[in-house]
């Protein structure tokens, strides 16, 4: 299989196997006319298996998102054919309307413009709560 290498874009590797696609619609690239390329189950040294998303566009992409679902992923940047720039993601301290509140009696429930905030609580955990009610995401 050949995927030509990218002048300028962005690489999303070192993705948990199975979770590519998901990350593909969760930032919305599925809906773009961006040439994307998704790589499934490829054999790593690190991980066993794993996903890479290459993106031939410097585009804006959401990093929260990456973290949160896949940290411990990398997203490499380059530039003219080179690496200019990789990043390792974490989880983030906070999310701001990635997830939704599923607790009926919060007050994002009625008041509909107000925005869907979780923090970090349990990193070991990966443990996110509403900041409004208390709620585990």
């Amino acid at each position: 299989m050949n995927i030509d290498s990218i002048q300028n874009g962005i690489v999303i590797d070192h993705i948990t196997a199975g979770r590519g696609m998901k990350l593909i619609s969760l930032l919305g690239l599925d809906e773009t006319d961006l040439s994307i390329a998704i790589i499934r189950n490829v054999n790593s040294r690190k991980l066993g298996k794993k996903d890479i998303i290459k993106i031939d566009s410097l585009t804006a992409v959401n990093l929260d998102l990456i973290g949160y679902v896949d940290p411990g992923a990398t997203v490499n940047i380059i530039r003219d054919g080179k690496l200019v720039e990789k990043l390792t993601m974490d989880p983030p301290k906070e999310l701001t309307n990635v997830i939704k509140c599923r607790n009926p009696r919060c007050i994002t429930s009625c008041e509909q413009e107000l925005p869907h905030i979780f923090r970090l609580t349990d990193r070991s955990k990966m443990e996110y709560r509403c900041i409004w009610c208390e709620t585990k995401a």
